[in-house]
């Protein structure tokens, strides 16, 4: 981001908020690593209370016992991909009111799958077999374990000429070292609408979701578009969602090819043009082609929705950014899109600039949509949840449903 955008980022604009290939095994066996920035966080009180309080405390241990019991590298990649599966589908059952809630935080919560995901990949990240694993093994394992927490290798459509297909896709929670509360309610959207059905004045539309992390390098890497790749070319419909501004929604006009250095969930910060292939032909814009003229106008929910034109660039043949509120002008430089310049802005940009280079951009329509800062009751600055805080979430959630389905009657 410039200044401006990242101090708006650290208020909860930022994020508005893989394609790995492991390295090449070596013969000599690899100490295990430390655990991550973002693991460390874990023994931190609040986590450990969301995980206790949702039943989601007993998955790391799950998951260790079994690495513990695996006599070879191919046993623990099942029991990776088992437990990864399982810990995806345990947060949609939850959020969607099947099975036991596991204790008395709400099921609507995004948050006891991130904490437990990294109880997980800290278990793989730490773990030292008997038979001995090599750096390119435990990058395939946390690979294999971060795609099938995330959703992102469940993606399933039925094929029916009365069915349209919609894929929308969340976000981990963001700046936990400013309050390691917080929830995010694009992550909340995707548990709660994975494998539903909305009924539309065109018939029914199923929605398959996938969550994202809050890193730079998983982007860099290419987890967006070997997620995304296979499914654009059969859905009627996608939207990336993100947690934005307060008080609104937001539908995104513009994304920007620009990463403003904002720290991710690792702590760490990128400056520089977004990262793709075949860099000689990237565009500076891309735009939305979600039918963002009904979705503002229509009633969704008790949260404003807006379209959201402004851009910030740096003008053909100048130096310094410029705020455009309508748009970038004729070859300018991104500086930041309509949702900034961090992750919620990136992966719009990733997953248009995919639909476009799969020759989509006619007859898919596809963008970003920001929701509301996801608040906390008045007074409540310890407390991991509340009754205005559920209520919020609960009301995101139920607006991003009404949202997609506007524009899947619109499409």
């Amino acid at each position: 981001m410039n200044s401006i955008r990242v101090r708006l980022g650290v208020l909860g604009l930022a994020m508005l908020t893989g394609f790995s290939t492991p390295t090449a095994a070596s013969a000599a066996e690899a100490a295990a690593p430390s655990p991550t920035v973002e693991e460390r966080r874990l023994d931190r009180a609040v986590p450990q209370e969301i995980l206790r309080r949702s039943g989601f405390d007993t998955v790391a241990p799950r998951l260790a016992r079994a690495l513990v019991e695996a006599r070879s590298y191919a046993q623990a990649r099942r029991a990776v991909v088992v437990e990864g599966t399982q810990l995806w589908r345990r947060a949609v059952d939850r959020a969607q009111g099947r099975g036991p809630a596991g204790g008395d935080l709400s099921r609507d919560d995004d948050r006891p799958l991130y904490w437990a995901r990294l109880g997980m990949t800290r278990e793989v990240r730490t773990w030292e077999p008997d038979f001995g694993l090599t750096d390119g093994q435990r990058t395939a394992l946390l690979d294999e374990l971060e795609r099938t927490s995330r959703g992102q290798t469940t993606l399933r459509y039925a094929h029916g000429k009365n069915l349209k297909r919609i894929l929308v896709t969340g976000f981990d929670p963001f700046t936990l070292d400013r309050d390691i509360r917080i929830s995010n309610p694009s992550g909340a959207t995707a548990l709660a609408l994975d494998g539903t059905v909305i009924e539309t004045a065109d018939g029914p539309a199923r929605i398959e979701t996938a969550v994202f992390p809050v890193r730079w390098q998983d982007f860099t890497e290419g987890t967006a578009e070997r997620t995304l790749r296979p499914h654009l070319p059969e859905v009627d419909l996608f939207t990336t969602v993100s947690q934005g501004r307060v008080g609104r929604f937001d539908v995104e006009r513009t994304n920007g090819a620009w990463r403003g250095g904002f720290a991710d969930n690792d702590n760490i910060g990128r400056t520089e043009t977004v990262p793709v292939t075949d860099p000689a032909s990237q565009p500076q814009w891309t735009t939305t082609t979600l039918p963002y003229r009904a979705i503002v106008t229509a009633d969704t929910g008790r949260f404003p929705v807006y379209d959201n034109t402004g851009v910030t660039e740096i003008p053909a043949g100048g130096t310094e950014p410029v705020v455009r509120p309508d748009g970038p002008t004729p070859g300018s430089t991104a500086r930041a899109g309509g949702g900034g310049d961090y992750l919620s802005n990136e992966i719009a940009y990733r997953a248009t600039l995919l639909r476009d280079r799969l020759g989509l951009h006619d007859v898919l329509p596809g963008g970003h949509v920001h929701t509301p800062v996801l608040q906390f009751g008045a007074g409540n600055t310890t407390g991991v949840t509340d009754p205005e805080f559920v209520r919020n979430r609960v009301d995101i959630i139920a607006q991003v449903r009404t949202i997609l389905r506007v524009a899947a009657e619109e499409s």
